[in-house]
């Protein structure tokens, strides 16, 4: 991993409401929402740019049907997520915990004590969006093999 800033991305994704949407990734999440309209919403991810688009009548089920195996969890695919640094993913962790928000993957640490060891957790938003968070204990190793 280089020590460059890297640029921040982009993903738009389909919600089935956006007052649901505005309610979970703003006030739950605590993203501060950027520009807006009748028919989407953009967030300010840690920084990334995410933009939930109306799609009334998106299947909530849609990111629940499928899932792989990963270090004894099921992982839900596909999904999204950001990896933060790993204080920030425990009090990310600890203030989901309390809102009682419910976890397809509780937060947990994987891979420990081998290469690539990281905390991670899955939940899904109110459309049915997979959604993970991790943190690497050591950062240079995001891309180990």
């Amino acid at each position: 991993m280089t020590s460059q800033i890297l640029p921040p991305f982009h993903i738009a994704f389909a919600v089935h409401d956006l007052d649901a949407a505005r309610a979970f990734y703003g006030d739950l999440l605590g993203l501060p929402q950027g520009r807006s309209s009748e028919i989407w919403i953009d967030f300010d991810l840690f920084g990334h740019q995410i933009v939930a688009h109306l799609k009334p009548g998106a299947d909530v089920e849609a990111a629940s049907r499928h899932s792989n195996p990963v270090d004894g969890h099921d992982v839900p695919v596909p999904h999204f997520g950001v990896v933060l640094g790993w204080d920030q993913w425990q009090v990310f962790a600890d203030r989901l915990k309390a809102a009682g928000i419910s976890f397809v993957v509780e937060p947990h640490i994987r891979f420990a004590g081998q290469v690539g060891e990281q905390a991670t957790m899955f939940f899904l938003d109110p459309s049915g969006n997979a959604l993970e968070f991790k943190a690497f204990r050591d950062p240079g190793q995001i891309f180990a093999t």
